[in-house]
């Protein structure tokens, strides 16, 4: 548990790396990197230098080989979320869309009705106050996707000269061109950077001729998803992952974490993607669900039992594979570990 409370207590404004050994004699030593500082250690046996130089440049997760040992490298980075300037029409269906894509999302507006509507959507937080006063309340950080969506130009406005200044994934502002330009050319006067502007997406969302409410929310979360999949950084310790870890309600029940390595082909999901299951047959997050989930929680459950880690590969390619319902046709190796 310390690991994952050393985690959750990570200065997030600084590069964090998590190194694990998941082969050999030293399997499942970790260390946790910030900004190149070791803040965590469990094995202060190992010489972590030749590891730690050893980190894959291109900030990607993966699985990498020191000396005989396959080493897992994961760049951490902040759980995405979506903060919605503006409830009308377009707002609802990009609710409707976060929820599907389990991206949490923030509304603001100042308006009752309006605001009435998000909550009715299921907007995870809604924050009915002028834009000026509520993003002020709201911190930037590189996994927020702002969409500014509002109904004039005035407030749009408002809200990029608050937002421009923010930690940001994504900002993202919708208008006509002459909108547009009257908001950017207006910033620009008030000293913000044009490389700042420029970085707006502006007119929002890919070009798929989007007309209605809808299609056009279809068309903004689309470029945010393309947004999010271009990162390099593959961090996927959720908040619902580290409170379920660390909440004293399960500090009791035994459990293990799963966490994908590596893959390669049509794998259901991406490296460092993690489920944790637990003894009493409950499980935190997926790893793509189907066959594949099933069987590793039996190596899970195995693993709890015995104590014992495990680097297993699971090969959807064959065709029995295909009678077992792994239709993704990839390989990925898995790495198991109990948590006490």
């Amino acid at each position: 548990m310390e690991f994952f409370r050393a985690l959750t207590n990570a200065d997030k404004s600084k590069e964090n790396v998590v190194i694990t050994v998941v082969s050999g004699s030293n399997i499942n030593s970790r260390i946790i990197l910030s900004d190149n500082e070791i803040v965590y250690n469990n094995n202060e046996e190992i010489n972590w230098e030749p590891i730690i130089k050893a980190v894959p440049q291109n900030k990607k997760s993966q699985l990498i080989s020191v000396d005989g040992e396959k080493i897992y490298v994961e760049f951490a980075r902040k759980n995405h979320k979506v903060v919605v300037c503006g409830a009308g029409h377009i707002s609802i269906s990009i609710i409707n869309m976060c929820k599907l894509l389990e991206l949490p999302v923030t509304v603001i507006d100042d308006r009752i009705t309006f605001t009435n509507n998000a909550v009715k959507a299921g907007a995870d937080n809604v924050i009915c106050e002028s834009f000026d006063k509520a993003l002020d309340k709201i911190s930037g950080d590189n996994g927020t996707f702002f969409i500014i969506v509002t109904r004039g130009h005035r407030y749009d406005q408002i809200c990029l000269q608050k937002i421009i200044e923010k930690e940001n994934a994504y900002i993202g502002m919708i208008g006509s061109k002459v909108r547009v330009r009257k908001v950017l050319n207006y910033l620009e006067e008030e000293g913000v950077s044009r490389e700042r502007l420029d970085r707006v997406h502006t007119p929002i969302g890919l070009n798929i001729g989007a007309e209605t409410p809808a299609e056009i929310a279809v068309a903004i979360m689309a470029e945010i998803i393309e947004v999010k999949n271009k990162e390099v950084g593959s961090g996927t310790y959720s908040d619902e992952l580290l409170k379920g870890m660390t909440d004293e309600r399960n500090a009791e029940i035994p459990k293990a974490l799963v966490t994908i390595v590596s893959r390669k082909g049509s794998a259901p999901r991406e490296v460092g993607t993690k489920m944790a299951v637990l003894k009493d047959g409950s499980m935190i997050g997926t790893i793509g669900g189907g066959c594949v989930e099933a069987s590793i929680r039996q190596t899970a459950f195995s693993s709890i039992e015995n104590q014992k880690c495990q680097l297993v590969q699971v090969d959807m390619t064959g065709r029995e594979a295909e009678d077992e319902g792994m239709v993704c046709g990839g390989i990925v190796e898995l790495y198991v570990e109990p948590i006490k």
